[in-house]
């Protein structure tokens, strides 16, 4: 049986919803329709935000021959024969979905069609084309970027599906949990209300039915996706920037989409990253935290992630020992090295062992010659690296 979406799905621009940069009145993809003319294009963002609706609205309303085939389902042959009947008709337009999975194979066949004319390209893709896309194919299309649905286009959409469902039973309130749970997903969201309709005796969709269904926000976070690293990048940022409500939100976000990998990889740099000689007890107890969570399991394992991101988003941030090695690095990496002085080479006798001086100090020289006086270190003020500093300064002091 088809699904709703795919019965929903409009057969004019103007039936598509949301997306009003490119399809509004007067706008770009408007205006190539109304003038008949098609170039090769790739559309992308989130999924069920309408790219495949877009392409569909296209090609009907141009009533031109086409062909949908996926990139990653869809063969070698698959596209031998697409570009067979292109030179049937004389154009087609080929729509191609998760492009940026095509390999190299099908982008050699296909390129030369593209660029003569003969095939029309429509890519959709969820991941951004100028990371993920080929140059070659990127140089030949014109790419539009979609956007976010929000929860009032859901709503729209919502309600146009439920002229489809004959004897629905569904009040605004209850349109509106379904579209907040989509988290922008158009085509989940009308998922979601087809199921909840078959799944109800009378076909009325009550909040008692939705919590049956466990009916909760979904997450774009396929781990080979632009949106998985955006959530990441979120969190660390977050509590980099000292924002515990932020942090909070996107651990959230990490834990229900079940990535607790990446959670603990991701807190464990920004422990010694961001943190670093500020707060130098957060890398045992966020290794600590990490300990507990995989011994009590889910659900209660949050608990100590959830404590232990608190205090890494409070404490004070310092970055100064991780700059310090990345100047040195680069030293390394420019050639700037020279000898290891001759008193601190194993076979050397003159060593002056710091051990047997007051204070365990004393003075002698440790860089190469050619980089005496040279600084990686730079000190940040908080209490914990000033105290530090003071007491090494102390002990320096009392050897002049």
């Amino acid at each position: 049986m088809e699904n709703l979406a795919n019965k929903m799905r409009p057969c004019k621009l103007e039936d598509v919803i949301g997306q009003q940069h490119l399809i509004g009145k007067d706008k770009i993809l408007t205006n190539l329709v109304k003038n008949k003319y098609l170039c090769s294009i790739i559309l992308y963002g989130k999924p069920g935000i309408g790219k495949t609706s877009i392409a569909n609205a296209i090609v009907k309303e141009l009533n031109l021959p086409y062909k949908f085939l996926n990139a990653t389902i869809n063969n070698k042959q698959d596209f031998d024969i697409a570009i067979a009947e292109a030179k049937m008709y004389g154009n087609m337009i080929l729509i191609i979905d998760e492009i940026h999975r095509m390999n190299k194979d099908k982008q050699d066949l296909l390129l030369p069609h593209v660029e003569s004319g003969l095939i029309t390209l429509i890519g959709l893709t969820t991941s951004n084309p100028y990371h993920k896309i080929n140059p070659a194919i990127r140089s030949r299309v014109q790419i539009f970027e979609l956007h976010e649905l929000s929860l009032d286009e859901i709503v729209v959409g919502l309600n146009k599906a439920c002229s489809y469902l004959e004897g629905i039973v569904v009040d605004e309130e209850v349109l509106k949990i379904i579209a907040k749970a989509s988290s922008g997903d158009l085509r989940n969201a009308i998922s979601t209300l087809e199921v909840a309709y078959y799944s109800s005796a009378n076909h009325h969709i009550t909040k008692k039915l939705l919590q049956e269904m466990g009916t909760k926000p979904i997450f774009f976070h396929d781990k080979n996706e632009d949106g998985h690293y955006d959530v990441l990048s979120a969190f660390q940022k977050s509590i980099r920037g000292s924002d515990v409500n932020a942090a909070h939100h996107y651990l959230a976000r990490l834990i229900e989409a079940g990535d607790l990998d990446s959670i603990y990889r991701r807190m464990s740099v920004i422990a010694y990253e961001d943190i670093g000689l500020a707060n130098p007890s957060i890398g045992p107890k966020v290794m600590a935290a990490i300990n507990a969570c995989e011994l009590v399991g889910l659900p209660e394992g949050r608990i100590p992630l959830q404590v232990v991101v608190t205090e890494m988003a409070l404490s004070p941030k310092s970055n100064s020992a991780h700059m310090a090695g990345e100047e040195a690095l680069n030293d390394i990496h420019k050639g700037t090295t020279g000898n290891v002085p001759a008193h601190i080479k194993t076979s050397s006798t003159t060593y002056l062992y710091p051990h047997n001086y007051p204070n365990s100090y004393v003075k002698q020289d440790y860089l190469p010659k050619e980089l005496l006086g040279k600084v990686y270190y730079h000190l940040k003020k908080n209490k914990y690296e000033m105290n530090l500093y003071m007491l090494h300064q102390a002990i320096v002091e009392d050897k002049k």
